[in-house]
């Protein structure tokens, strides 16, 4: 793999070097070099198996797709449709992704709305959900106007991480890639956010490169603009997962004497609450900080005992990468942006607080940001979708009309 990337970067030397910068840190050299190296050398991108995919159907509820997920052991599925649209186009079989943690947050949102004193403490998830139908046959198409899945937007395994930093950059809400052979062909494999700084690491020591990841997280503007979302470690559980749910990204766990950070609640966690029934039921009692030691004490445990997935899925719930996350990832505004990178990296994290000297959270830096670094500049983010949203959001009773999205009023 190194071997393979050194050539592709010898050929993009050869090519692309000493060229003026296009933006503050994007270079000709640097897109001839991402535009070199193959999809398929990131990790996950091509599984040794038929398809590593599960798929669920448009129409299918809520219920379904939450046990589905959880029973494969999956962080995330393609949304399917077979059918023809009223317009009477072919709409293409795969149009959308959903990731578990999107769904349980929700649900979990929904359910607070509804509950009652009488409410089974001993009740587990699921069954919470098929006692409440509105809830639990709620169908995926509807989702879509809360803009809880993702658009579909494959690569082929011969595309470059050029293309896939490319889809990264432009789409806010895409966190994750699909990876096909051709149009409707089942999914080979994901390339992930994760992935592609792990990928962009192998290349250290290029020129090109550490002129970027060699400064100090200081020197970037998003670093200077992050403002991290918090909860004190005396508050309930239940306060954290609310924030997620709309946040969708880490967030950190704060002592209310000292305000220092003593752990981290991400979106990759909530697998535990279906893991553990008591933390379901105790979410609203079990304190935030109460909830970190519980997660660290099953993420240590488990790494003697790792899910027999881990070496067949980039997206598993229980993977090694999923377990390490649960772990706080901190960096200092003095650090350079490639020790952010290798702490990323290391932790299977989405994002790493920054601290002070004193523990004092001061930022967030997140996966995106850091791919942002190294993909072109002015790269615009819309309403958008294609397929995705003419087939999902049609459904749903809703379309966009100029970058904006409108309920239907009939």
């Amino acid at each position: 793999m190194e071997m393979a990337i050194g050539g592709a970067a010898a050929a993009a030397a050869g090519k692309a070097g000493g060229a003026a910068a296009a933006g503050e840190y994007w270079s000709e050299a640097l897109k001839s070099f991402l535009d070199h190296i193959p999809v398929s050398s990131v990790s996950g991108a091509a599984q040794s198996f038929p398809s590593p995919a599960l798929e669920l159907n448009l129409d299918g509820s809520v219920l379904d797709a939450i046990g589905s997920m959880y029973r494969g052991d999956v962080g995330g599925a393609v949304i399917v449709d077979e059918v023809h649209s009223t317009l009477g186009k072919f709409v293409d079989r795969d149009i959308g992704f959903v990731d578990f943690p999107s769904l349980v947050l929700w649900a979990l949102e929904e359910l607070d709305k509804v509950r009652t004193e009488r409410e089974d403490k001993s009740s587990d998830f699921l069954s919470s959900l098929e006692r409440h139908p509105q809830i639990a046959e709620t169908k995926i198409a509807w989702l879509a106007k809360l803009f809880l899945l993702e658009p579909f937007f494959p690569v082929r395994s011969h595309d470059t991480l050029f293309h896939a930093m490319l889809l990264f950059s432009k789409h806010q809400r895409l966190n994750v890639i699909p990876v096909v052979e051709s149009v409707n062909s089942s999914v080979d494999g994901f390339v992930t956010q994760n992935a592609v700084i792990e990928l962009l690491l192998r290349s250290s020591g290029l020129e090109w490169l550490d002129k970027i990841a060699d400064k100090q997280l200081s020197e970037f503007r998003f670093v200077k603009a992050s403002k991290p979302v918090s909860v004190y470690s005396d508050q309930p559980a239940a306060d954290a997962f609310r924030v997620l749910s709309k946040e969708k990204t880490g967030v950190a766990v704060i002592d209310r004497k000292t305000k220092c950070l003593t752990g981290m609640i991400q979106c990759s966690d909530v697998y535990l609450l279906l893991d553990d029934n008591s933390l379901f039921s105790n979410k609203r009692t079990l304190s935030c900080e109460e909830f970190v030691k519980l997660k660290n004490k099953n993420a240590n445990g488990s790494a003697e005992h790792s899910s027999a997935s881990d070496s067949h899925s980039i997206l598993s719930l229980r993977s090694r990468a999923q377990q390490r996350a649960g772990l706080s990832v901190t960096n200092r505004k003095s650090d350079t942006l490639k020790q952010a990178m290798e702490n990323l990296e290391a932790s299977g994290s989405s994002c790493s607080f920054i601290v002070s000297e004193h523990g004092l959270v001061e930022g967030v830096l997140t996966t995106r940001d850091i791919i942002s670094v190294f993909s072109p500049p002015c790269m615009d983010s819309r309403i958008d979708g294609g397929t995705f949203f003419s087939a999902a959001l049609e459904q749903a009773g809703c379309r966009i009309e100029n970058g904006q999205m409108i309920r239907n009023s009939n």
